[in-house]
């Protein structure tokens, strides 16, 4: 198969870089080429548009950071869809609104193209082992179609029906849980410090008995050192993964407390200046509040 991918953030490279491994020709796209010379040196092709990476592909995929980003890519005057061929299929990996994938799945319909959200979970470093997990909604023949491709990236791929906004509900709703659980154990932490209790011994003992989770092991151990690198995610793109997720949950009339919670924490992070950390730092706002901040 030919294969468009377009948004070369941390995440899009090493996904770009296992498609690349495989028998594919690649086609690449970023604002700025200098990240994409380590792939072309490995043999993708440079584009010069959105366009001209889906240009005779027969599939594209797109690892943008956010809604506006996606929309400008796909519908803008240099977009995939100006350069997509009848029935090829564009794989949507951003983190957007479900909303905003129902509109371009309709777009791609109008054009005789084909869309499927396939947003993941799993840091840079599991990008890079191929060992992401994978979220799809769509057409099923389109599902289907691009399921090889999806097996070169992730060690497990979910299939939650036809409606293109299900996957990004799923992947909205997986950030919510991720950063509740940030929230708590940060509070614990915080607790057990208080009380002469080493932040350290409270993450092995927890991450290893009632809570032994890669989630709890991995933003854990962050939290119980409060090193917050490398950085997987910056707190200002989580920071909008919750208003979106808050935004789904006021249609819906969910009513999400810890959303909110987690939501101003981010923000007060983000008022701060911190950005060059993991979005886990925000537990940090729970150190400084109960006065063990230096």
């Amino acid at each position: 198969m030919h294969i468009g991918f377009i948004g070369l953030g941390q995440m899009g490279i090493a996904m770009a870089q296992n498609l690349l491994k495989s028998e594919h020709s690649l086609a690449i796209y970023n604002r700025t080429r200098d990240k994409a010379e380590p792939l072309i040196k490995a043999g993708a092709t440079w584009a010069s548009s959105p366009a001209e990476a889906a240009y005779e592909a027969d599939a594209v995929f797109t690892m943008v950071s956010d809604d506006a980003a996606l929309q400008e890519v796909t519908m803008g005057e240099l977009g995939l869809l100006n350069g997509l061929s009848e029935g090829a299929v564009h794989l949507s990996c951003s983190t957007i609104s479900p909303d905003t994938a129902r509109q371009l799945a309709q777009e791609h319909q109008h054009r005789n193209s084909r869309y499927v959200a396939c947003p993941v979970f799993g840091k840079p470093e599991v990008a890079q082992a191929a060992k992401l997990w994978v979220c799809v909604s769509g057409e099923t023949a389109a599902k289907d179609d691009v399921r090889p491709l999806l097996d070169l990236i992730g060690q497990g791929i979910y299939d939650f029906g036809e409606d293109p906004g299900a996957a990004n509900v799923v992947k909205l709703s997986g950030n919510f849980l991720l950063g509740c659980a940030i929230e708590a154990m940060a509070e614990a932490f915080t607790l057990g410090e208080k009380n002469n209790i080493s932040r350290t011994s409270l993450y092995e003992f927890f991450s290893t008995t009632l809570f032994a989770s890669p989630v709890y092991r991995n933003y854990g151990k962050l939290i119980a050192d409060e090193v917050y690198q490398p950085v997987g995610a910056p707190p200002a793109l989580i920071r909008k993964d919750m208003r979106l997720l808050l935004d789904e949950a006021e249609k819906a009339l969910v009513p999400m407390p810890f959303a909110n919670i987690v939501f101003q924490q981010l923000t007060a992070t983000v008022a701060k200046g911190k950005n060059n950390i993991d979005w886990a730092g925000f537990a940090g706002q729970v150190s400084e509040n109960a006065g063990l901040k230096k």
